[in-house]
């Protein structure tokens, strides 16, 4: 039998509340709330503290297998435990895509005593080619909760009518990375003032305006429901709310860089500023940060797209990617809830609840009788970002030598401490 664990004086915040209260776990469940008599547990002294039901990133990419040079699925999900993360959906653009059972079988037997539930995102088409869709039953056989050809747009449009047809029968969720390649034709950041600045090729909005809008509009026809992956320009946010309030199923996620930080990062030209769709401007950020307030947006991820060290020296041909776990929750409280724009419960929704939502997942909860998922940060600590100190194995931060105000302490995965910060 595990040894059980008591949490004391900790405040437990829910999406639809707070308590502050005594957490014991037992047998990898809450078994108990309130003010609690010590018992011969392990005690964890919460004071100071939150505890979140287990943070779920619905937007990763663990480059396994294929690419384990950058990171692998073992490096990916201590990772995630690091920066509060129980859950997260990796993104299929491996080598081989995750586009058949066999695939999904070594990620899922790779992972499974990670402390991580890692689930497999499935390819739209096979190979990733844009020209045949996979078999979307055997996905769902075998626990595949989406489907994306994500870093490869479906460019087909009648191919993306066809997956959302079937979506409405299956359940998955078809997630879309909107980009039009025709339109991006080697652009490396935004076309704007900075890339003319830097002499180099920009990445025009229209690119990722014009695919938002057709996949909204077929999936209005189709009356399915599409995902709009990491959004990051005010023509998309502005697209996406109309939707909404038209009544179109549609949902979207963006990243703390995108309401955070603009494209004159890259004025140092850093490839570690680098990443797809690439940091906007101002306006952009803004209007990304409104549709996180007002529920435009509907959770925050990371896209965590490690890359080595060697890949990420030459600004002009460095791969597009940054990585992301470690600082997500520490960069949202650092933005949004310290400066009083969104309160923990708000932060919980979108961090934890929402994506399971999403997903068909059943959604984490600290309560009793509930799985012991908990992420525990000190809210208020202050620590700055080293990359080298990161879990990761690729160490591309954009938020390198930021002061943030948030850090994680522990991250507890089915009642046994998976992570404690140093």
């Amino acid at each position: 039998m595990e040894k059980s664990l008591l949490i004391k004086n900790i405040t437990a915040v829910n999406p639809d509340g707070r308590i502050e209260c005594d957490i014991l776990i037992e047998n990898g469940i809450i078994s108990e709330m309130g003010k609690l008599e010590d018992t011969d547990a392990e005690i964890i002294d919460g004071a100071g503290l939150v505890a979140m039901p287990g943070l779920f990133d619905m937007h990763v990419h663990f480059r396994d297998p294929g690419y384990t040079h950058k990171e692998d699925i073992l490096t990916g999900a201590r990772s995630a435990l690091a920066g509060g993360f129980t859950g997260v959906m990796c993104m299929p653009n491996t080598n081989p895509p995750i586009d058949n059972a066999g695939t999904i079988e070594y990620i899922r037997s790779k992972a499974r005593n990670s402390g991580v539930d890692v689930i497999p995102v499935g390819c739209v088409t096979k190979g990733m080619s844009g020209e045949e869709l996979c078999n979307y039953d055997e996905f769902v056989r075998m626990g595949v909760r989406a489907i994306s050809d994500d870093g490869k747009p479906i460019k087909n449009a009648e191919l993306l009518r066809q997956a959302l047809e079937l979506s409405r029968e299956n359940g998955l969720l078809v997630c879309s990375h909107c980009e039009d390649l025709d339109i991006i034709a080697g652009g490396i950041i935004n076309k704007g003032k900075v890339s003319t600045a830097l002499g180099v090729k920009g990445m025009d909005r229209a690119s990722e305006d014009s695919i938002t809008a057709r996949e909204i509009a077929i999936a209005a026809a189709e009356d399915a429901r599409i995902h709009i992956c990491h959004v990051s320009t005010r023509g998309s946010i502005e697209l996406i709310r109309d939707a909404k309030a038209r009544g179109v199923k549609v949902s979207c996620e963006t990243c703390p860089h995108y309401f955070i930080f603009t494209d004159e990062k890259l004025l140092s030209r850093d490839a570690d500023y680098r990443m797809n769709p690439p940091l906007r401007e101002e306006a952009d950020r803004r209007a990304v940060m409104e549709a996180v307030l007002d529920g435009t947006v509907d959770c925050i991820v990371t896209d965590h797209a490690p890359h080595a060290k060697e890949e990420k020296t030459d600004f002009v041909k460095a791969p597009n990617g940054v990585v992301g776990l470690e600082t997500s929750l520490a960069a949202t409280l650092t933005s949004l809830y310290h400066t009083g724009k969104l309160t923990l419960e708000r932060v919980a929704q979108l961090m934890s609840a929402n994506p399971r939502r999403l997903l068909g997942i059943p959604e984490e909860r600290i309560e009793v009788g509930a799985r012991a998922n908990l992420c525990i940060f000190n809210p208020n600590e202050e620590w700055v970002v080293i990359p080298e100190k990161l879990c990761s194995k690729s160490k591309n931060t954009v938020f390198k030598g930021e002061k943030l105000k948030g850090k994680v302490k522990y991250t507890i995965s089915d009642g046994a401490v998976r992570y404690i910060s140093e």
